[in-house]
C-alpha cells in the first residue's frame, strides 16, 4: 500500500541570534508558505506533522488550516542539535561542521548530538508515522540537515551534497509501499 511523505523545508527564516525554537519567517518565508500550500493544496494531504520549531511550523501551517487540519508536533522531529538546542550557530560556524558530520557521523561538539543520534530519533517517528497512517498522505515539516538524515537512511544519495544542493523552501515528495521507500520526487522549484 503506497503512503506519501511530502518532506517540507521551512522557508527562509531570519539569521538573527536568539531561540532556534521560536525564530519565525522573514517576508519572503511567510510568501514562500504561501506558494508552498498552492503547490500542494490539490495532493490530497490528510495529515500534518512538523518538528517544534516555529519557523517550521509556519511552513506548512496555512496548508493544514486550509485541510481543516491541525498540525500535529513532534519534538524529535527537530533539527540536529549542533552545539547548544535553543540558540543559532552562524553559518560560517555551522557549514564545516556540517561537512565534517556527514564525513564521520559519530562526530559531535560537547552538548550536540551526531548525526547517528540525530537520525536515529527523527526515523522512528517516520517510521511510525508510516505504519499509523500507512496508505495515506502526510506532510512533515522539517529542516535541511534532519530532512537529509531521514532521506539518507533509505538512500546514501542524500548526503551532505544533496543538503547544500537543497533549498528554502523545499518540498520532496517521498513514496513508500509499507516501510519500503519506491521514490523521490522534488516538487519545489526553486523561485
Amino acid at each position: 500500500m503506497k503512503t506519501f511523505i511530502y518532506m517540507v523545508r521551512h522557508g527562509e527564516s531570519p539569521k538573527t541570534e536568539g531561540n532556534e525554537r521560536t525564530r519565525g519567517l522573514t517576508d519572503k518565508g511567510i510568501s514562500d508558505a504561501y506558494q508552498i500550500t498552492e503547490l500542494l493544496k490539490g495532493e490530497g494531504i490528510e495529515v500534518f506533522v512538523s518538528s517544534p520549531y516555529q519557523r517550521a511550523i509556519l511552513t506548512i501551517q496555512e496548508l493544514a488550516r486550509r485541510s481543516g487540519q491541525e498540525v500535529l508536533v513532534f519534538e524529535d522531529l527537530k533539527e540536529r542539535i549542533f552545539l547548544n538546542e535553543d540558540n543559532r550557530m552562524p553559518d560560517k560556524e555551522l557549514y564545516p561542521l556540517l561537512e565534517k558530520s556527514f564525513s564521520n557521523p559519530n562526530f559531535a561538539l560537547t552538548g550536540g548530538e551526531t548525526n547517528i543520534n540525530c537520525q536515529n530519533r527523527a526515523i522512528t517517528v517516520l517510521k511510525e508515522l508510516l505504519k499509523i497512517y500507512r496508505g495515506r498522505k502526510v506532510v512533515l515539516g522539517t529542516h535541511g540537515a534532519v530532512m537529509t538524515l531521514m532521506m539518507a537512511y533509505y538512500d546514501n544519495q542524500y548526503d551532505y551534497n544533496f543538503l547544500l544542493q537543497t533549498s528554502k523552501p523545499d518540498v520532496y515528495r517521498m513514496e513508500f509501499n509499507d516501510q519500503e521507500l519506491v521514490e523521490v520526487k522534488r516538487l519545489w522549484n526553486i523561485q
